[in-house]
């Protein structure tokens, strides 16, 4: 286990636009605003053309992580995570978590690591900031490779 004593900056509310992609949408907020780091406690969103980390295939080693997609289409979104800065790249890396309901199958539930959508309707997401101590993402190799959160 490991932990750290964070110190907040500020805090926003964020509404990303119909037809947004989420992650270019992250990327320029965080441009915008000058946030490196944090966490996003929670968002709601509705989604259409989703990619979650999963498969359907069986898995050659289950305690590995899966690195395939499936892809869904209108969803309605609840999720969360983490954002972290790569100084090599300069980009803010975020880590996200979202549980799903498909919308035309009864509101059919997946629930996984979030790879990519465009909005559907709106997106609202809060977000706080992270001012110290700085979070990294450190690849793992004993762990087949994970970049795994880190505090400096």
């Amino acid at each position: 286990m490991h932990a750290a004593e964070l110190r907040m900056g500020r805090t926003f509310a964020v509404h990303f636009d119909h037809g947004d992609d989420f992650y270019p949408a992250l990327a320029e907020f965080c441009a915008e605003y000058g946030v490196r780091q944090g966490f996003i406690p929670m968002f709601i969103a509705g989604m259409h053309d989703v990619q979650l980390v999963g498969t359907c295939e069986k898995l050659a080693n289950p305690d590995a992580p899966v690195w395939s997609s499936v892809h869904l289409e209108n969803v309605e979104a609840i999720g969360g995570g983490t954002l972290a800065y790569d100084k090599e790249s300069g980009q803010v890396l975020p880590h996200i978590h979202v549980s799903v309901g498909l919308k035309a199958q009864s509101a059919t539930g997946h629930t996984s690591h979030l790879l990519g959508a465009k909005i559907q309707f709106l997106t609202e997401m809060y977000l706080v900031e992270v001012t110290d101590p700085t979070f990294s993402r450190v690849r793992q190799p004993n762990l087949f490779d994970v970049p795994l959160l880190s505090f400096e």
